[in-house]
Order: structure tokens, then C-alpha cells, then sequence
């Protein structure tokens, strides 16, 4: 289950990549939602990590 946490980050910053592509924006002009998808998904991860350590003890 843990392997697969990194998937939900990357599929996410792929759609944003695709919209901002898709808009006519730049990487560059994103950054802040790339930075926000990362900080979100750290938050999310570190939930279910810290639940995964709770229920196993």
C-alpha cells in the first residue's frame, strides 16, 4: 500500500502540467499549484503513514 502513495502526487502534477499546458501556461507560471498539489499530498501521506503506525501497535 505504501508504494503506491508516490502515484497520487505524480497523476496530480501530470493533470496540472496538462492544464497549464492546455491554457497556455508556462511551468513556470504554475509553480504555486505545483507547490500546493506537493504540500496537500505530504499532508495526506503523512495521515495515512501515521494511521499505518497507529492500528499496527
Amino acid at each position: 500500500m505504501i508504494k503506491f502513495f508516490i502515484l497520487l502526487p505524480i497523476l496530480m502534477c501530470g493533470i496540472w502540467w496538462w492544464y497549464l499546458t492546455e491554457k497556455g501556461y508556462t511551468v513556470k507560471d504554475g509553480l504555486r499549484g505545483f507547490a500546493y498539489i506537493i504540500s496537500f499530498n505530504a499532508i495526506i501521506i503523512g495521515f495515512f503513514i501515521l494511521m499505518i503506525f497507529v492500528t499496527h501497535r
